[in-house]
């Protein structure tokens, strides 16, 4: 995706990109620029919060933080930037996810983390739009266009079942 990157994608392992590939894929159907890193809140704390300033810094707007387990990640990028955080649980370990669900959402007051549900990269990078496509129009279009074109498709599909039914 060319362009000054708006959206960070930050991810506590290598192994949670077959999740966050959704956002990646996401953001770029939407012509949203984006980089993509792999950070640990606990084995790289310097390093992220070195990023989190950085990217504010290059003008990002919205981070989408996926982490599995303790989950600290999300939470940490929130407390280091007044951005907005979107944070993507991911199922690992033997809680599959719950404990990483657990960790994101109860964030203490005055540092929020929007949280989508396990696993929900590609609701993350919808959310991410949605917070661009409020000062931006096009892109508001384009967030319609493809809410329409969802209900389009439910629509062939019920058709199509009903078809399907009646032979």
């Amino acid at each position: 995706m060319s362009g000054q990157p708006v959206v960070g994608i930050v991810m506590g392992s290598d192994s949670d990109f077959n999740v966050m590939a959704e956002a990646a894929n996401t953001l770029e159907n939407f012509g949203i620029a984006f980089e993509v890193k792999v950070s640990s809140a606990h084995r790289t704390l310097a390093g992220t919060l070195a990023w989190v300033k950085e990217f504010e810094k290059a003008k990002g707007k919205v981070i989408i933080a996926g982490a599995g387990m303790a989950a600290h990640l999300p939470g940490v990028i929130a407390a280091a930037t007044t951005l907005p955080v979107i944070g993507v649980p991911i199922s690992s370990g033997a809680l599959q996810g719950l404990d990483a669900l657990y960790a994101i959402v109860q964030m203490p007051p005055g540092v929020p983390v929007a949280t989508v549900g396990i696993g929900g990269a590609r609701n993350a990078a919808l959310l991410a739009v949605q917070i661009l496509a409020v000062a931006d129009p096009d892109l508001r279009a384009s967030l319609q266009a493809y809410r329409e074109n969802m209900a389009a498709e439910v629509e062939a599909k019920d058709q199509a079942l009903a078809e399907r039914l009646k032979a």
